[in-house]
């Protein structure tokens, strides 16, 4: 038996990892899974390329609960160590820069990261032990290793009886760490981390039916009929899935396959997703993955931190903010790179020229599947189009190069439920939808009910109108605007029908300038100026007399504001509701108005026409609106 002290700088290393590390120090069983997974592919590659003439075999990785004697065990059976092994891995740690990490972490105390940095992997098992044991056999000739040490830099290191290929750690749980003996704990790290590792990993036992028992089935002499008991069999507990989905190639899975896929790593979502997107890339950089489209609508709410990442099928976090492009953080499934270090912090990945370049390659893999499901099957794109709008949109506004390639599959779909591309939408309006100064005009509305009377007014001028209701809908047509030459967005509610699309026709008016502006100091008497500016207008007779309009650039800054941007800068966020009286001259009530020679039937006509105007926008509450209605039954009495 050999003693020695371990080749650290300074001696309370172990101290350090457990104080460092406690607000996450479940990752102990990660990192011990992790090598024992190491171990049994390395061997595993050696016998595949014959450098070692070992038999591979069928190995797996086994976790055992002592529960009295207060002992956890991580039992391999890879390629083991021998003394000298565990003199140069286990002993002498490279920890040459201790002193470096004191002054880097001292205000740290959730940096993970630094354990995979120092290559302390082994010794985070020291966050949830007094003591760890480790039992090795190598594949070599030579004796087991036995290693002790009580989380002081001493240890023991003698020989073995081991016959076995392997090693097993042995962890002494410490009294501020028993819950990692508790069998439901242990079962919940292992699917958190290790549900889809690449070894086969044995917790316990379980009872499952005799597959080469068939149950007979004897008849009485009263013709009554009995089944034996079906026999059960004590098997392995297997907990992960060593070839999950996103390690297959795409052309060996079916859509069966892939909805499996996403019940497994979802097992409480009940709707399916839409469709996926398999990632694979070997160049210029290690990148295999699932992404799913759930069904979003217009939710922006919707739970995020879904997507899991992990590291050779070892799991690293579900918050992927950084790697995956914001957009798409709403989408749910697994990206798995070797080229993303286990143990990293937020600020490292997001610094990574590594990891910007997977963000960029994700990025460019959605917008061409996107185009591709548009291509094969237009009908089933536009069926679902409302269900990813969110993502889409989102994505349009916030990456540039997903913008460019979003011409080919973004849809703009009309209030008559026909859906465009940009392209097809020019192409349709453009003849129609110029204004006189030679400028595209694209109409929507984002309510079809609340905007109804508007979207009939532009359908009799022959005009296309869209719906557009997302709640980044704002943002969106200003992006549009300033990508699309030549190009302005206007609801349609946001003024008269004759100035949505100006053109160079005039409608004459009936009534004289002298008229006017008589009508107009009438009006303003009447109408409150806090809450409408009156404009009036020429329109068709047949128009109706009094509308009231939002202008098209204040009311989004406002919306702009309220989704995050746009019109704080312009201080509109906190502004009072101010709206357009636009009142039509030609109209014959407008004239029943200027020519009655009683004020108070001249109020009366004025009030209940604002009124009706302020209920065709769904602005007429409250006691306005009581009213109203007491009003109107006065007048039809």
């Amino acid at each position: 038996m050999s003693k020695g002290t371990i080749n650290v700088s300074v001696e309370n290393i172990f101290p350090l990892i457990k104080k460092f590390l406690y607000s996450d120090h479940e990752i102990f069983l990660r990192e011990l899974v992790s090598n024992a997974t190491d171990a049994t592919l390395k061997l595993k590659h050696l016998t595949n390329i014959g450098e070692v003439s070992v038999k591979y075999g069928t190995p797996k990785i086994e976790i055992k609960i002592d529960k009295e004697g207060k002992k956890l065990h991580i039992i391999d059976q890879g390629l083991g160590m021998t003394a000298d092994e565990v003199q140069k891995y286990i002993n002498e740690v490279a920890f040459s820069g201790a002193e470096e990490f004191l002054d880097k972490y001292k205000d740290k105390v959730d940096d993970a990261g630094i354990i995979g940095h120092f290559g302390l992997g082994f010794y985070s098992a020291f966050m949830v032990a007094e003591k760890v044991e480790i039992i090795t056999k190598s594949f070599k000739e030579e004796p087991a290793a036995h290693w002790t040490c009580d989380g002081s830099p001493q240890y023991t290191l003698e020989a073995s009886d081991k016959t076995e290929r392997g090693t097993e750690i042995i962890l002494h749980i410490a009294e501020d760490s028993t819950e990692f003996l508790e069998e439901s704990r242990i079962t919940t790290l292992l699917n958190k981390y290790n549900k889809f590792m690449p070894i086969p990993i044995k917790f316990g036992t379980k009872e499952e039916n005799d597959p080469s028992h068939e149950p007979e089935t004897t008849t009485d002499k009263e013709g009554k009929e009995t089944t034996e008991p079906q026999r059960k069999i004590t098997v392995d507990n297997i907990i992960n899935n060593p070839t999950p989905a996103w390690t297959k190639q795409p052309s060996e899975l079916e859509d069966t396959d892939y909805k499996g896929f996403y019940r497994e790593l979802y097992p409480t979502q009940f709707e399916e997703p839409l469709f996926n997107i398999h990632l694979n890339v070997d160049y210029p950089f290690n990148l295999t993955g699932i992404l799913y489209f759930p069904k979003m609508g217009n939710d922006m709410n919707i739970q995020k931190d879904k997507i899991q990442l992990y590291q050779n099928q070892v799991f690293v976090t579900d918050n992927v903010e950084g790697i995956v492009p914001e957009f798409l953080t709403m989408l749910r499934g697994v990206i798995d790179s070797p080229d993303i270090p286990l143990n990293v912090s937020r600020s490292y990945l997001q610094a990574d020229g590594a990891v910007k370049k997977i963000s960029s390659y994700i990025t460019k893999k959605v917008a061409d599947k996107m185009k591709s499901l548009f291509n094969s099957n237009r009908e089933d794109f536009e069926a679902k189009w409302n269900d990813i709008k969110i993502v889409i949109e989102y994505g349009m506004l916030s990456e540039d190069k997903f913008f460019e390639k979003s011409n080919a599959f973004a849809l703009y779909p009309s209030v008559d439920g026909t859906y465009y591309t940009y392209d097809e939408l020019y192409n349709k309006i453009k003849a129609n939808q110029t204004d006189k100064d030679d400028k595209l005009v694209v109409l929507y509305a984002s309510d079809k009910d609340a905007q109804h009377s508007y979207i009939e007014a532009a359908k009799t001028k022959g005009y296309e109108v869209l719906l557009l209701d997302s709640p980044i809908v704002s943002h969106l047509i200003q992006k549009l605007e300033s990508e699309k030459e030549n190009t302005s967005f206007v609801r349609v509610d946001s003024d008269h029908v004759d100035n949505l699309i100006k053109k160079d026709e005039a409608t004459v008016s009936k009534l004289s300038d002298e008229e006017k502006t008589k009508l107009e100091t009438i009006l303003k008497e009447i109408v409150p100026s806090e809450k409408f500016m009156v404009q009036l207008e020429t329109m068709d007779s047949s128009s109706a007399p009094f509308m009231i309009t939002q202008p098209e650039f204040m009311r989004r800054m406002k919306e702009m504001q309220q989704t995050g941007g746009g019109g704080g800068m312009f201080g509109m966020g906190n502004m009072p509701e101010m709206h357009n009286l636009i009142v039509n001259t030609n109209s014959e009530l407008v004239s029943e108005i200027l020519n009655t020679k009683t004020k108070k039937k001249q109020e009366r006509l004025i009030t209940q026409s604002l009124d009706l105007a302020q209920l065709s926008q769904g602005l007429l509450k409250g006691e306005a609106l009581t009213n109203f209605i007491n009003r109107s039954y006065e007048m039809i009495k």
